[in-house]
């Protein structure tokens, strides 16, 4: 402990890093081989105990459900280090690793870790290659301006069961690295500088998790460098790409001869010596392993000598090619110390100017400069009901028994509003399993704070006691949204309390859940997919709620509400007074422009200038009317607009609050089933106030207008849209008949079917209706008896076209269903019932 709280000052030898990937390629299984390097846990269970996996149900179904701090020292040699030209401080490096999940469901989970991270380790099959969770992951970790090195991981099955020859394995793996290199091209930032990963620059490594082995070509070239007498650097050139050598001829060419010795470089030097291990292991030749063993330096015990098969080939393989050693050369060499990510990543972070002493503080990564504090995510405690607040400190240093300014995500600077200032009890590292206790934790570290969990949500910014002038951090944006929802009740009415506490506490230990209570009084939970409610209803039962049983709805998907036309006539509506009037008209928004709300291209806080000319040059609006947009809606950011078409009418400006407010109602509850609407522009036309300021407050303001949204509404075409996943399936060609059966049954549509060059297994990506895809896993392998891998994640609203008006269309019977879930009318609103005559 001693030795890691004094590395912690020592910034430029800390890296603060993050390891992502699509599910199943390997994640927590290679951080262990890091973690048994820092003597954490032994090296023969390695690959195998996964310590990362610290829930009793992550260990069971083998996925990772939270992201999981770990804290490794690590003393390096000064051999290893003698390449690194960055500044450094001794040679003991202290690397705060957090291992994340792979699954969509769960992807909120990889936001928050990816912010209190400066680097990223992406990991990718070198079978399955790129996909599209790799992509959604690489995107986020690029948004956040983190920087990302590479490694090609299940080398073995390279080996073991696809017999791949070393050309056909080039050529697979380079595509792996050209694919992951087109996403970080297409999301990179110019302040970041390079992002691309490229093997000859030691961005990129290879290695096989399970077996506990990797390689870096550094690790090669220091191999041969002596023995053809030349720099390291330049060898690595030469151990990749179009780089052919001839051992008869001892020459190196761009091209192949042609001749049969000629060898790509990559595969003579790299690939073939670890397949002749490999394969002499697997064979029993234990005279030629043995020999090799003695060339390449492999000191083997006497045990090791009477292992058999596998755990032979394992235990040779480790001894030779470490994996600890080719991934912190990568993490050492390759990733930024906080000091080097903050100056960059400060805009990202800070809210306010960036040239106030906070932010220079964050820029520079000043221990003696004022606490700033993000708490990215709540850890549940091993006592029920507690929470640590995990998180980074960005400036200044956080102490135990210190006194901190608490600000929330809705607090506004100047308002008392989200803000609390407390004792923090204690601070401690997260360790996996276990949290040490430390005194205090200067910037550029991870840290978990206890006894604030009453005061913070979700996230939060902590500040010293006296900054009132300090702006809070970012809140963080998360790529997917929360469309499914059940209601809970309890089975017994007395553990109501109960779960009313429980629910508090889910909502604390997940980023991303939303806890609720409808105005019929139903508890809703809403989750980002079926798997991700599974485990939040299982952690509300067994944990929050001490096993008390809880019945659950059938899922329910949330709508939206659209309209496909513009209204058929300019709607009027009067005030309860029957002194004001107010002329309104509803028009569907342009393609592409309520995602680019969603988005935040397009917002409230833009620059009314420059969100002008977007509109004008993208969707084609007048440049005047931008400026006259009022308000966004629902909660304000959301994808609709009120819009003031008005030529010079009397007292506008004082009634343009309560027509907001209206406005947000309208949009948050829409006439046909009370769910949100979704790209609708209101526009207000005309409008007759009554001169005495007391006949137009908004007791007869905020009424008509609500009516008179939903009159030109109903006016305009109204239309649901419906949540659409994209579902990635891979399989073997046999299962094809299967998935498309299925998918056809589900209402589901195939867009792109394209085979996997060099393996007989195809990707299909397919769009599939949110509500049809409840057990749509299950019939799924049912019908390809297991073969195909499905993976849903949300994709985009979709509009369906039957009209709710007409009986017994599939529209009409959605909204009829949720009015009677929701406890409205059985009848459908008529236009009559909003619209005024004169």
């Amino acid at each position: 402990m001693e030795q890691l709280r004094d590395i912690m000052d020592k910034k430029e030898n800390i890296r603060n890093m993050c390891v992502i990937a699509h599910v199943d390629h390997g994640k927590s299984t290679l951080t262990d081989s890091l973690v048994a390097a820092a003597g954490i846990i032994a090296v023969e269970n390695a690959g195998d105990a996964r310590l990362t996996d610290t829930r009793q149900d992550e260990q069971d179904r083998c996925i990772t459900i939270k992201s999981t701090g770990i804290s490794l020292y690590y003393n390096m040699t000064d051999a290893s280090l003698e390449a690194y030209k960055g500044p450094r401080d001794g040679n003991e490096y202290l690397i705060n690793l957090i291992d994340s999940p792979g699954h969509v469901d769960f992807s909120s989970e990889v936001t928050a870790a990816l912010r209190i991270t400066d680097g990223a380790l992406v990991v990718v099959d070198c079978v399955e290659g790129v996909c599209v969770q790799t992509e959604t992951v690489l995107r986020q970790a690029l948004a956040e301006r983190i920087k990302p090195v590479l490694t090609v991981n299940k080398m073995d099955r390279c080996f073991l069961e696809l017999m791949l020859d070393g050309e056909e394995a080039f050529q697979n793996f380079s595509r792996v690295i050209e694919n992951a290199n087109v996403i970080m091209a297409t999301y990179a930032d110019e302040l970041m500088g390079e992002v691309m990963v490229f093997p000859e620059k030691g961005t990129v490594s290879f290695s096989a998790g399970l077996h506990n082995w990797a390689f870096t070509l550094t690790v090669f070239s220091q191999m041969y460098a002596s023995k053809f007498g030349v720099e390291v650097s330049k060898m690595m050139e030469k151990l990749w790409g179009d780089n052919f050598f001839d051992p008869t001829t001892k020459k190196w060419t761009k091209k192949h001869t042609g001749v049969k010795t000629c060898k790509r470089g990559f595969v003579q030097f790299c690939y073939e010596p670890i397949r002749m291990v490999i394969d002499c292991a697997m064979a029993g030749n234990n005279d030629k392993l043995f020999a090799m063993c003695d060339k390449l330096k492999i000191v083997l015990n006497k045990d090791d000598k009477d292992l058999v098969g596998k755990p032979l080939m394992k235990r040779v393989m480790q001894k030779w090619l470490p994996a600890d050693v080719a991934l912190l050369e990568m993490i050492i060499f390759h990733l930024p110390s906080p000091t080097k990510a903050q100056s960059y990543r400060v805009e990202n972070l800070y809210e306010g100017p960036l040239d106030d002493r906070y932010a220079d503080a964050i820029r520079r990564c000043d221990p003696e400069g004022p606490l700033m504090l993000y708490v990215s995510k709540m850890i549940p405690a091993q006592d029920k009901g507690r929470f640590f607040a995990f998180g980074r400190v960005f400036s200044g240093k956080v102490a135990t028994g210190q006194k901190v300014r608490i600000m929330g995500p809705n607090y506004v600077p100047g308002e008392k509003k989200d803000l609390y200032i407390k004792n923090v009890q204690r601070t401690v590292l997260c360790m996996g399993r276990r949290q040490d206790a430390v005194e205090d934790v200067p910037c550029g570290n991870t840290v978990a704070l206890v006894g604030l969990d009453t005061f913070i949500l979700k996230n939060a910014t902590l500040t010293n006691e006296k900054n009132d002038d300090a702006f809070p951090i970012k809140a963080m944006k998360f790529s997917v949204s929360p469309v499914v929802r059940v209601a809970v009740e309890p089975k017994h009415a007395s553990d109501l309390p109960k779960l009313v506490e429980g629910l508090k506490r889910l909502s604390k230990s997940d980023p991303m859940v939303i806890c609720s209570i409808e105005e019929t009084g139903e508890h809703i939970i809403a989750g980002a997919g079926e798997l991700h409610l599974e485990i939040c209803l299982k952690d509300l039962r067994d944990d929050f709620m001490g096993g008390a049983e809880i019945r659950v709805s059938e899922p329910v998907v949330s709508f939206r509400e659209t309209i496909y036309d513009t209204s058929d006539h300019i709607v009027m509506s009067k005030s309860p007074n029957k002194h004001n009037r107010l002329y309104m008209q509803a028009t569907p928004m342009e393609e592409g422009l309520a995602e680019a709300i969603d988005e935040g291209t397009v917002g409230p806080r833009d620059d009314p200038k420059i969100r002008g000319r977007l509109l004008a040059e993208k969707f084609d609006w007048d440049k005047d009317l931008s400026k006259k947009i009022w308000a966004f809606g629902p909660e304000t950011t959301g994808p609709n607009m009120l819009i003031d078409m008005c030529k010079g009418v009397q007292y506008l400006n004082e009634i343009k609050d309560s027509c907001v407010a209206a406005f947000q109602w309208a949009s948050k509850e829409g006439p046909l089933c009370d769910e949100n609407m979704r790209a609708v522009k209101a526009e207000v036309h005309d409008v007759v106030l009554h001169a005495d300021a007391i006949h137009r407050g908004g007791g007869q303001i905020i009424p008509t207008c609500r009516r008179a949204i939903y009159a030109s509404f109903l006016t305009a075409k109204p239309r649901l849209m419906e949540p659409i996943y994209m579902v990635e399936i891979q399989a073997p060609e046999r299962a094809l008949g299967g998935i498309y059966g299925c998918l056809n049954t589900k209402r589901g549509q195939v867009f792109e079917e394209m085979q996997r060059p060099g393996t007989p297994m195809y990707t299909i990506k397919a769009y599939l209706p949110v509500i049809e895809s409840f057990g749509f896993t299950n019939t799924l392998r049912a019908a390809t008896s297991g073969e195909a891998f499905p993976t849903c994640m949300f994709d985009h609203w979709e509009v369906l076209m039957a009209d709710p008006y007409s009986d017994g269309s599939q529209a009409n019977k959605i909204v009829m269903d949720t009015r009677k879930r929701k406890g409205a009318k059985n009848e459908l609103p008529s236009v009559n019932d909003y619209e005024d005559k004169l």
